[in-house]
């Protein structure tokens, strides 16, 4: 299809218009269906390593034995949030999923302020993982191959290839993904059957599901680790244009997402504890950190899986890698398309129809914040301060408190767009699951302000506590600012924001 002025054809494919004055300000529809979808949402959940990082440094940080009950307990709060969330996405198909229906419920100047905290957060967590993905990949190089090289090596290496993969059509990048994902559930679920089999001292026991384990001044921390594991399903409204029928498939994938990880990961972290014995968990969790699954799974299963499992924990890294990338270009092209960044990103490449301009925007941010940390290492990569380390904590967690903070104002924005509408009472229960998961999400989300330096290891006293969760406050900041600047300045730009594809509608009426 041309993408001269002149072609102004329609369709409803995504529940908008996905063409008028150029196809390249569309995302290509008909991309996904429903298992590319799935694979390209949980491949950001990065099971194995919320298995043998994320579930090891709670038991050991938080001393909480009863995590996979948390599992169960975030599950329940995520799936009354995505109640409201996917019933939203039937109304709204934006690449900006979060800013989109914050705009669409507490207007444009919400949606900027939630748009920057979205392009921030995400490519926080994004590039964090690229400190953990190098030192890992150095690591694996001098244990079988001999072979020193600097962490910052292999992850600037990954960025490259990330970018490079960003440029391809999404349905590539799905078919990498769904195979990374696959192989590494396997190996997960191959550990958590030997662990059942081969329990510790106290056998196949049930204390980590008992109440009484979720007593004590950590919980709070723990829910913070712990909703960070799930970050990712709910990006499955951001490839909505890029799907064939939207209204069935986002929410049909949320569910599915969701559903699946809080039982995937509150198994495997019971697992964890059966493998032990639920008295014995912290300590050993203490003891060997973040090699705690290794530890297991060479007893139970063999040096050789074991050594399979320390390169699937890499691949797995690089599959949330490119999965949150792509989020962070979509992110990027919408806001292009609505002018709330430069309209350069709000084009796609013409050959594969990826947001490529999005694309190396995030590749760009990611290579100077890594360069950035390389220059500032001077310390071993084992030391727990060195900055290898510290861009996964830092980044990680801003992200996290920012994807928190969206969940906790979209769960508001449903609310009010449905009342808006005059649908309250035919949406009356989804609204009210909205509410409730609302407010337990901005109870997670004061937990993780709060214990910030706990989060990210640092002393009470540091700095830290305010300047990392800062980040955040500013890209909020700089969003609101943006949105009054454009609604004073540039009223048209300001009554667009959030409309994504329908935008188009309203191109075609003016020119008419």
């Amino acid at each position: 299809m041309t993408t001269d002025s002149s072609s102004t054809s329609t369709s409803a494919a995504g529940g908008g218009i996905s063409t008028f004055k150029g196809q390249e300000r569309a995302l290509r529809a008909d991309r996904l269906g429903t298992g590319g979808l799935l694979l390209s949402v949980l491949a950001a959940t990065a099971p194995l390593m919320v298995v043998a990082g994320v579930m090891p440094t709670t038991f050991a940080v938080m001393g909480i034995v009863g995590q996979p009950l948390l599992f169960v307990v975030l599950g329940v709060v995520l799936i009354l949030f995505s109640v409201g969330y996917a019933e939203m996405s039937r109304h709204v198909h934006n690449a900006g999923a979060f800013y989109a229906y914050i705009a669409r419920g507490l207007g444009g100047t919400a949606g900027a302020g939630a748009a920057l905290v979205a392009l921030v957060a995400y490519n926080a967590l994004q590039i964090g993982i690229y400190g953990i993905f190098g030192f890992e990949v150095s690591g694996l190089l001098a244990t079988y191959a001999d072979v020193e090289i600097a962490w910052w090596i292999p992850a600037l290496v990954a960025a490259l290839a990330v970018g490079l993969l960003g440029w391809l059509k999404i349905d590539v990048n799905a078919r990498v993904l769904g195979v990374l994902l696959v192989i590494e559930v396997l190996l997960v679920v191959i550990f958590d059957i030997a662990a059942l089999a081969d329990p510790g001292k106290e056998g196949l026991s049930l204390h980590a599901f008992n109440p009484d384990t979720l007593t004590g001044a950590g919980v709070g921390t723990a829910l913070c680790f712990c909703i960070a594991a799930f970050l990712g399903f709910e990006q499955a409204p951001v490839y909505a244009e890029e799907t064939s029928r939207p209204h069935v498939l986002v929410p049909r994938v949320m569910f599915f997402a969701v559903g699946g990880v809080a039982v995937f990961f509150a198994l495997s972290s019971w697992a964890l504890t059966v493998a032990t014995g639920p008295s014995a968990i912290v300590g050993t969790a203490q003891k060997q950190s973040a090699g705690l699954l290794f530890f297991l799974t060479e007893s139970r299963l063999g040096g050789t899986f074991t050594d399979v499992l320390h390169v699937l924990f890499v691949t797995g890294m690089f599959a949330a890698l490119l999965s949150f990338h792509n989020v962070v270009a979509r992110y990027a092209f919408a806001m292009g398309r609505e002018g709330l960044l430069p309209a350069a990103f709000g084009r796609t490449s013409g050959t594969s129809g990826a947001p490529g301009t999005g694309s190396l925007l995030q590749t760009v941010v990611a290579v100077v914040v890594v360069a950035a940390f390389a220059i500032a290492d001077d310390k071993p990569a084992g030391d727990p301060t060195a900055p290898v380390l510290r861009l996964f904590t830092w980044l990680g967690n801003i992200g996290a408190l920012g994807v928190i903070l969206l969940m906790a104002a979209a769960s508001l924005s449903v609310v009010v767009f449905f009342v808006r509408r005059g649908a309250a009472g035919a949406q009356a229960w989804r609204l009210v699951t909205s509410v409730l998961s609302g407010l337990a999400l901005l109870v997670i989300a004061g937990y993780t302000v709060k214990d910030f330096e706990v989060l990210v290891g640092a002393g009470p006293d540091s700095s830290l506590s305010w300047v990392l969760p800062g980040v955040i406050g500013l890209a909020l900041v700089g969003g609101l600012l943006l949105g009054l600047v454009l609604r004073a300045r540039a009223p048209e730009k300001h009554a667009r924001i959030g409309l994504g594809n329908e935008a188009f509608q309203l191109d075609k009426a003016a020119s008419s």
